[in-house]
């Protein structure tokens, strides 16, 4: 049967996706990460990574990571049937 004729609407999973959860999580520890490298990092710990400011970079990744979670969930979304005993 189909949805029309039973009479409940198809509805996405929302905010319940773990995919938004993962981004969010991810988004957090990025910025946090940013944060960390932009503001927090010394000229010695700068020496010891080569050069490199890792804080920073890894912060960048996951920033980019999470938004590709998040826009994932948004363009493919989880559709919850109405009438869990159908699926």
């Amino acid at each position: 049967m189909s949805d029309s004729t039973k009479g409940g609407t198809p509805h996405r999973a929302g905010a319940f996706d773990i995919r938004v959860f993962i981004g969010a999580l991810l988004g957090i520890y990025g910025v946090i990460l940013v944060l960390a490298g932009l503001f927090g990092t010394s000229q010695d710990e700068l020496d010891r990574a080569g050069g490199a400011n890792v804080n920073l970079w890894t912060g960048i990744g996951l920033v980019v990571f999470s938004a590709c979670f998040i826009t994932w969930a948004r363009l493919r979304p989880v559709i919850v049937p109405p009438d869990p005993d159908d699926a």
